[in-house]
């Protein structure tokens, strides 16, 4: 009885033990990257692409000065029409394309002015890497966000971008 009981185990160790190895051999495609830990995005990383290249290069936009917020609500909303009035040549407004070429997620962090700390990389697409500098480089176009010093801390907020084929992107928060 017990050589039987031990057969089972030892079957369905193996037979685990090839589900993993077969998600890890054929790199698990389709699903998403996801750091273990969130990843800094570097404030002047080299442009990967031409997208990037030509986002980097696009004339700055003068932006209205940013209003008065009274919760991290209004504080998502404006900074999400600010990326979007601040890089107008990378964004689209319509509807958004069933499959996306990657969807990056940042977290935003600021200064109590509204100027950008850092940005972090919650979620990475399994394709498509450049769209994580794309998206870093037009918040930091957009900025500042407006006076956040009197909201309560942390002084951050997650924005997710989802961008169409032409590495063009629409701000989650928008959509």
């Amino acid at each position: 009885m017990r050589c039987i009981e031990w057969s089972g185990r030892a079957a369905l160790l193996g037979l685990l033990l090839m589900m993993m190895t077969s998600c890890m051999s054929s790199g698990g495609k389709g699903s998403v990257v996801s750091p273990s830990r969130p990843v800094v995005v570097p404030e002047h990383a080299p442009a990967q692409s031409k997208a990037a290249a030509a986002a980097a290069a696009a004339p700055t936009v003068a932006l209205p000065a940013p209003r008065a917020m009274r919760s991290w609500d209004d504080v998502r909303v404006q900074a999400a029409q600010r990326i979007v009035s601040a890089n107008p040549q990378g964004t689209y407004m319509g509807e958004v394309p069933e499959a996306l070429l990657a969807i990056p997620v940042l977290e935003i962090e600021l200064n109590g002015d509204g100027s950008v700390r850092r940005i972090l990389v919650l979620r990475q697409p399994r394709q498509a890497h450049d769209t994580i500098q794309i998206a870093a480089d037009a918040v930091r176009r957009a900025a500042p966000f407006g006076d956040v010093s009197r909201l309560p801390r942390p002084w951050k907020f997650v924005e997710t971008f989802l961008f169409d084929d032409d590495r063009r992107f629409k701000p989650r928060t928008l959509d």
